[in-house]
């Protein structure tokens, strides 16, 4: 299952996954593009591994990496939570 976390200024929306069977958690960045229909990327946490990178500048990627490695900690806990609505229920 993928949970929304973020919808950046750009439209770049970020979902995770839940905590995956080999521990690692992935995440998405898709951002919706008139010519193009997407651009995406993924990368798996906690190693940061990025793969499937489409439509997506070195400037987007540098920016995607920086905000990524803010808020990996917050993505791990939310992905063990079943995300973030889940994890801020009463």
């Amino acid at each position: 299952m993928m949970y929304r976390y973020l919808t950046l200024n750009d439209g770049t929306e970020v979902v995770h996954s839940d905590i995956l069977p080999d521990g690692r958690v992935k995440v998405l960045f898709e951002r919706p593009d008139a010519v193009d229909g997407f651009h995406d990327a993924t990368c798996f946490l906690p190693d940061y591994m990025w793969e499937n990178i489409s439509g997506f500048t070195d400037e987007d990627m540098r920016r995607n990496e920086r905000l990524l490695k803010e808020v990996a900690h917050i993505i791990i806990e939310l992905a063990q939570e079943g995300g973030f609505e889940r994890a801020s229920s009463f």
